[in-house]
């Protein structure tokens, strides 16, 4: 019966701690799973044997009890790390609407160049009002989801007497956004950068912009940027992705710089992406943990009863 309790609450344990910390790698591998269902076959067939030797209707009901859950929790464990889909983190444009299957609709926030997002990102679900996702874990069905800050970049373009100048992005996922969401990456100074693009079509320009933190800005951009500012290295080229003169400028700080005929201010901010990572069923884990609470108590109550009495001394006369 030891062997019993012992093994079916590892069993359970471990399927709560993936809801409690979603999103570790090692709930999708291989060993895991099989080790995972390995002691809930242990913990069942242990139960089995000690179902036969149960002569108490109580102490038969904990067994069951307890049998029951752990095989509950293990198969929706199991279940979750073999047949649901690896971690995502899904980036969107500032207004972009994302479909996500299984789940709904992503709505991301605008945004402007106070380096702060207007709201959060919101989901969007059939039949169920929509929530605002924060920091703190949400839990979607079979699915936990949680916002993430990421750096990007918000940038203005101007001519060289100050008018106001549309940026596009035609390789992005909204064309007219000015939030360069910097999605790739480039090695400078063995470092490994993220950088983005966008096109000022009426000077019929192409810039580049690479974006450095902080802490690497005031270590290789000495001059430029300030300690504690972030910078943004702009690149400009024609239309034909030919460099032009004085091409390149530094942009700390979000303060404007001129470059190839463009004045451009790059703004480093943060803004959220959404992270989706797959848990066991909720309410099998929960109703699986409750049995084996049950049966747990059932048990723990018949031994207490079965407990033998001290026995009485009898007094003689004397």
């Amino acid at each position: 019966m030891s062997a019993t309790i012992a093994v079916t609450l590892v069993v359970v344990a471990a399927v709560v701690i993936e809801l409690v910390l979603p999103g570790r790698s090692v709930y999708h591998s291989g060993w895991y799973n099989v080790a995972l269902a390995a002691l809930a076959i242990v913990a069942v067939v242990a139960g089995r044997r000690s179902l036969r030797r149960a002569g108490d209707a109580r102490l038969r009901f904990a067994v069951t009890a307890m049998i029951a859950g752990c095989a509950l929790a293990g198969l929706a464990g199991v279940a979750s790390g073999l047949l649901a889909p690896d971690d995502q983190t899904f980036i969107g444009a500032p207004g972009q609407r994302l479909r996500v299957e299984s789940l709904g609709v992503l709505t991301f926030p605008l945004a402007g160049g106070d380096s702060a997002a207007a709201g959060g990102v919101t989901l969007e679900r059939p039949l169920h009002a929509a929530v605002t996702i924060g920091e703190r874990p949400y839990y979607a069905g079979n699915f936990v989801l949680r916002a993430t800050p990421r750096d990007v970049v918000y940038v203005e373009a101007a001519d060289q007497r100050g008018n106001r100048l549309t940026v596009t992005q035609p390789s992005g996922s909204v064309f007219l956004s000015p939030v360069l969401l910097m999605e790739h990456r480039q090695r400078i100074a063995g470092m490994e950068l993220p950088y983005d693009s966008f096109g000022v079509p009426a000077a019929q320009r192409v810039v580049k912009a690479v974006m450095f933190s902080a802490a690497q800005a005031a270590m290789l951009l000495r001059g430029g940027a300030r300690l504690g500012e972030p910078a943004v290295l702009f690149a400009v080229d024609d239309e034909n992705q030919r460099p032009v003169a004085n091409a390149i400028a530094l942009s700390a700080g979000g303060r404007a710089v001129r470059a190839g005929g463009l004045v451009l201010r790059g703004d480093a901010m943060t803004y959220p992406a959404i992270t989706v990572a797959a848990t066991p069923n909720l309410i099998a884990t929960a109703f699986g943990a409750l049995l084996v609470f049950c049966g747990l108590t059932a048990a723990i109550v018949t031994s207490l009863t079965k407990r033998p009495l001290l026995p009485q001394r009898s007094l003689g006369r004397s």
